[in-house]
């Protein structure tokens, strides 16, 4: 065990929820924190509800809905946009929420100080990730030391899947025994689709090609 207790930051996305089972596997105590923040497809919150009951872990949500108010040309927030297919060759993807990684490490980390717990767990990766420039390691060390300034404290940010890609993801959850409920009960779709998702916008295309490479591998 790395700790008593940990807050995982929880989508209920594949990331998210692969991150839950290895808090579980790490810590005593495991406590579950959504966010909803203005996007098109609330449902998440809900599955991410019942993927933390079947966890047997406590849940709980925040409306931290600003931060859409913040986003413009965001296509997760605006519902007059569509989700792009492809990502840019130049600049960040439509999908991008600028500040969301940051808004959402600071209100967990306040909410975990109010609990006694300084381990926090997020599944950014760096590795295998959309461009999304608050997903990559150098911000995360830079805002847990910020984050410790700006409480006294001494927090720890886990990133276990910084430097997987998707198909070490998967083996992560299967080696965990819950790689069904990965692939069928979460919902990483940008279309709001659960499960193996639209199999087109870009999110449900890296996490096709991550499985697909995993189960070559196990061959």
């Amino acid at each position: 065990m790395i700790g008593e207790s940990a807050l995982v930051v929880f989508s209920g996305g594949q990331d998210s929820t692969t991150c839950l089972y290895w808090a579980k596997k790490n810590f005593s105590r495991v406590v579950a924190l959504s966010f909803i923040y203005g996007q098109k497809h609330v449902k998440e919150v809900e599955l991410a509800k019942e993927l933390a009951k079947e966890a047997n872990v406590e849940w709980d949500c925040m409306d931290v809905s600003f931060i859409s108010g913040l986003s413009t040309g965001c296509s997760l927030t605006d519902t007059s946009l569509q989700i792009e297919e492809e990502k840019p060759a130049d600049g960040v993807p439509s999908t991008f929420v600028p500040g969301r990684n940051m808004f959402f490490l600071s209100i967990a980390a306040v909410y975990a100080r109010n609990k006694g717990i300084f381990d926090l767990v997020t599944g950014v990766s760096q590795t295998d990730f959309s461009g999304y420039p608050d997903c990559r390691d150098s911000f995360i060390k830079s805002l847990n030391v910020t984050l410790n300034l700006a409480v006294d404290e001494q927090f720890r940010i886990h990133t276990p899947l910084m430097w997987l890609d998707k198909a070490q993801t998967w083996q992560m959850a299967d080696e965990m025994g819950v790689m069904n409920i990965i692939r069928y009960k979460t919902l990483t779709c940008y279309n709001g689709i659960q499960g193996d998702g639209c199999g087109h916008c870009p999110s449900c295309q890296l996490r096709r090609k991550g499985l697909e490479k995993y189960e070559q591998q196990r061959k």
